[in-house]
């Protein structure tokens, strides 16, 4: 079955849960697997936005709190939010993969095996209680002789991550910072099934993609993952505008989106390693200006990202810059949205 541009971007806002959805946050994020973290407030608003009405940051600050979702670097080397179960299965295909890719970074910032199996045990024994903040852990191997400065102290917390001990999970009091805390859940005793379960659950959550796509997203071989989406018995084989690509049973057909708002960083865009089907050239260039890694909130008509956007916030006004061309009805529906975001 053939599949157009159109069709695609509408069944893609569907299965991203962008018109909302009837499910608690943890659930958002097990139906997506994971959302990309390394901008805190934004991943926060990108699961309230896709969960039940009425859900709110706070909402998803509670799920953190009460261990449903943590945060850590299951991929690329990159934060995520995810689940623990979830979180613990991507690192058992991924973990070892992100260490081979650091070896260099750890040489150049001095951190021997020594070094780092000395400031494992020492945070083991720290957050052994209710957690520590960032700045905390760090003056922990600070007093014992081991250096911060210079990245040392980031590559060591993503290092222990990915070893799978611990995880940014509750929220200090007053918020906006997570406390560091043990991961407890366990790795699958199933690791094909697991990963088949990962597999599904990413097409089904972002559908249509391909697997260049999905490799892309996990940073696993290509070979390994044709093996596992063999196993999905729903998975089906259609194409883009002729390219090959799959959804999860029989593709449906969505009525226009409308006007959709979506926060920095979201999946709509970095859910997938080829974004041409939502986004052109120039505005993409618009998305990261300076291709400097920081990708800005989006304005999306019918599934295209038309503009960029940012919230009105204390006594600054709300900003919206559009770079492809809408009607005049449509720029007064954006104008209504922005002004209308409940997400803070």
């Amino acid at each position: 079955m053939d599949i157009t541009a159109t069709h695609a971007r509408r069944m893609r806002w569907q299965a991203q849960l962008l018109g909302g959805s009837a499910l608690a946050p943890a659930d958002v994020t097990r139906h997506m697997v994971a959302l990309q973290g390394q901008d805190l407030p934004a991943v926060l608003r990108a699961v309230a936005l896709r969960a039940g009405g009425g859900t709110t940051v706070a909402d998803v600050v509670a799920a953190f709190d009460a261990g449903e979702l943590v945060r850590s670097w299951p991929m690329r080397g990159t934060l995520f939010a995810t689940t623990p179960d979830d979180l613990a299965v991507l690192l058992s295909f991924t973990g070892d993969r992100i260490r081979q890719a650091t070896v260099r970074r750890r040489a150049q910032l001095d951190l021997d095996d020594r070094t780092i199996g000395r400031a494992r045990d020492l945070a083991l024994e720290a957050v052994a209680g209710d957690g520590l903040r960032r700045s905390e852990m760090l003056a922990v191997w600070e007093s014992a002789g081991i250096s911060t400065e210079a990245g040392r102290g980031y590559h060591l917390l993503m290092h222990l991550c990915v070893e799978g001990l611990m995880h940014w999970g509750p929220f200090a009091p007053g918020g906006g910072e997570q406390l560091l805390t043990r991961s407890d859940a366990a790795a699958t005793v199933d690791p094909d099934a697991a990963l088949a379960g990962i597999v599904r659950r990413y097409v089904a959550a972002r559908q249509p993609v391909t697997l260049t796509d999905l490799a892309w997203w996990t940073k696993l071989p290509k070979t390994a993952l044709r093996r596992v989406a063999a196993s999905v018995d729903d998975l089906v084989d259609v194409t883009v505008d002729g390219q090959p690509a799959w959804v999860i049973g029989e593709p449906g057909v969505g009525d226009h989106t409308g006007v959709t708002l979506v926060p920095g960083f979201d999946e709509w865009i970095l859910g997938y390693g080829d974004r041409s089907l939502v986004a052109s050239p120039s505005m993409l260039e618009a998305l990261v200006p300076g291709s400097n890694g920081v990708f800005r909130p989006a304005v999306l008509v019918d599934g295209v990202v038309v503009g960029t956007w940012r919230p009105a916030r204390g006594r600054a006004e709300a900003v919206i810059d559009l770079v492809e061309k809408v009607s005049a009805a449509t720029s007064r529906d954006i104008t209504r949205a922005v002004a209308d975001w409940p997400h803070g």
